[in-house]
């Protein structure tokens, strides 16, 4: 084993005594540069010693000063020094940019490839999309697009343009909410609409964003146990065929994980809550009617009130339902009362309850300003994601009407930020939707977990149709899906490695090189992306890794984190009032956290 070291080195020696040589020729001849330099300079004449090994040897036996008697010490010193600096300055900018090229794995987008991302490109893209700006000669860089983060390893920021629909893949705490979330929803120029699960960027951001505009808050669970300052009229969106058919898929959607597999009972149970909502609509009859129309299917109320509508095709419909095998009808009017089961809990009914002494929500008026919405529900059985999901769906609907109105696009642009959407927000043709959002100015991005759990909302094929819709696409920490990381890797493509082999005989060594094609990013690599990380899939750009932006260490960031443990300390407050009563929290110090209040 000793012997192919030892020939090894062999083979470096006269390298390594020419990099010797050379590092000693090149100080040398700054010293001398610099010296002859100083002396000239301080005006003690421009003689320089001879440029031999005699100088070599003299400078390190007695000084580099000693070579120019004439000049003071100082100034020679001065003369090395400053050509020094002058010379460390490009050197050390060629060797940054080596470095940032070396530390960028090979085949992966540099700044040349990313142009359109980077803030001229982007820019000028805004330009374009957004009449509003037309004549301003310097635009905030929030006005031009969506912050995506920084070009690893050291820049530029990227942004995506506002005509970008985006998905983002990560797996929990790898920096959805603080580097994606919270960041899309503070730089947002026109209105916001927001989904979750989770109170995190309602309590960092809700105080940022009334200074932008009103700052709705629907929260029909206690989420952020935020009380009920509005109402939304749910039927209000279901005077059309269309809009009653759109409202029961949600409901169906938030029990039927994959909507590609619908059976006779849910596909039925659709139908009749079509009818159902289309009838209360027409005929203004609250929901609480509607309630007790599923409780009785004998009652022939909503037929009646569909004939009187003029909708004589539905109301036959719903007739053959109720008249058909009580078997068959009850089951298919239990499985629509299971879907809107949310709806018997009066806490969360009183959330789509007209109240006149609260603003109600108009989908239509949101979407024009610089409001704010935030939709909160819980996932898991009994969850409101049914209503979460139609007012969401009303509202980006209002959206595209307000475009269609502008002449195609919205400006500002509305901001979507669908997190949880698998849970909390199933909007059925989402997928088929996305692209379309993107030409109407509506900037959504979607927040998943991971692929399976969008296929398992909406099914393989739903979830091949969003994915290439999304014409922006994040990939971060904690992808574990073998499957899909080894479908990443492939898009992401391959690169030549150079192998070199080395073959020793009696008459010397030859050495050659062979060329073998390694993924540009392996799956293990993929799947270990650092928090904070992420891998940028652009529409015609070649893939990239970007650094996340969280806001915390964004400029202004203690004023925002201020205001946000402000608001969590309300909201614990708010739940401590709610779920204990007679109990409060002790004040911060305290040595005990729960206190019973006195009586």
């Amino acid at each position: 084993m000793s012997a192919p070291r030892a020939t090894g080195m062999h083979e470096q020696l006269p390298w390594a005594i020419v990099a010797l040589a050379g590092a000693g020729l090149t100080l040398f001849s700054l010293v001398w540069s610099g010296g002859t330099l100083g002396a000239g300079l301080s005006g003690h004449g421009w003689q320089a010693p001879p440029f031999a090994m005699s100088t070599i040897a003299r400078m390190a036996d007695v000084g580099p000063a000693s070579m120019w008697p004439q000049a003071p010490p100082a100034a020679v010193y001065a003369g090395m020094t400053g050509l020094l600096a002058v010379l460390a300055v490009p050197v050390a900018l060629v060797v940054g940019l080596l470095l940032n090229r070396a530390a960028r794995p090979k085949g992966l987008a540099g700044r040349r490839e990313l142009a359109a991302l980077c803030p001229k490109g982007i820019e000028a893209r805004a330009r374009e999309l957004r009449p509003s700006l037309e004549g301003r000669d310097r635009l905030h860089p929030d006005e031009t697009g969506n912050l995506l983060g920084n070009l690893s390893p050291k820049g530029p920021e990227l942004r995506s343009s506002y005509e970008d629909v985006e998905l983002d893949l990560m797996a929990p705490r790898a920096g959805k909410s603080t580097g994606i979330a919270v960041p899309r929803v503070l730089r947002a120029q026109g209105a916001v609409l927001f989904t979750s699960n989770k109170s995190d960027v309602y309590a960092v951001t809700r105080a940022e964003r009334e200074k932008a505009g009103t700052v709705w808050t629907f929260d029909p669970q206690g989420i952020a146990h935020a009380p009920r300052a509005m109402w939304w009229n749910m039927l209000g969106e279901c005077h059309t065929t269309e809009g009653a058919r759109r409202l029961a898929g949600h409901f169906v959607a938030s029990v039927n994980d994959d909507t590609a597999k619908k059976d006779f009972w849910i596909s039925a149970a659709q139908n009749t809550l079509t009818a159902l909502f289309l009838a209360a609509a027409r005929n203004r009859a609250p929901v609480q009617e509607l309630l007790a129309w599923l409780a009785d299917p004998a009652d022939r109320t909503p037929v009646d009130l569909l004939r009187d509508a003029g909708l004589i095709a539905m109301a036959e419909q719903l007739q053959g339902t109720v008249r058909g095998a009580v078997e068959t009808r009850d089951g298919i009017y239990e499985t629509a009362r299971q879907t809107v089961a949310c709806l018997l809990d009066p806490e969360i009914l009183a959330w789509v309850t007209p109240d006149p002494e609260l603003p109600e929500f108009r989908p239509g008026q949101h979407v024009l300003g610089r409001d704010t919405l935030f939709l909160l529900s819980k996932d898991g059985g009994g969850s409101a994601a049914g209503v979460i999901a139609g007012l969401a769906d009303a509202t980006l609907r209002a959206g595209v009407v307000a475009a269609e109105y502008m002449g195609g696009r919205l400006d500002p642009p509305l901001t979507a930020v669908l997190d949880e959407a698998a849970n909390v927000c199933r909007i059925a043709d989402l997928p088929d939707l996305y692209s379309h959002f993107g030409s109407r100015g509506i900037s959504v991005v979607t927040l998943l977990q991971s692929y399976r759990q969008g296929a398992r909302v909406w099914g393989e094929v739903g979830m091949d149709a969003l994915w290439s819709a999304a014409t922006i696409k994040l990939l971060g920490a904690g992808l574990d899906d073998a499957d899909f990381v080894q479908k990443v890797s492939t898009l992401v493509g391959q690169h030549d490695v150079r192998t070199p082999t080395i073959s020793r005989a009696k008459d010397g060594t030859s050495r050659s090189y062979s060329y073998r094609l390694d993924p540009i990013l392996p799956p293990d690599r993929i799947r270990a992306l650092p928090k904070g990380t992420a891998l940028l899939l652009a529409t015609g750009v070649k893939p990239a890794l970007i650094q996340l932006r969280p806001w915390y260490r964004e400029p202004g960031a203690d004023v925002i984190s201020a205001a946000a443990k402000a608001e969590t300390a309300a909201i614990t407050e708010r739940a401590a009032r709610r779920l204990l009563p007679g109990v409060h929290l002790s004040k911060p110090g305290s040595d005990d956290r729960w206190n019973r209040a006195p009586r």
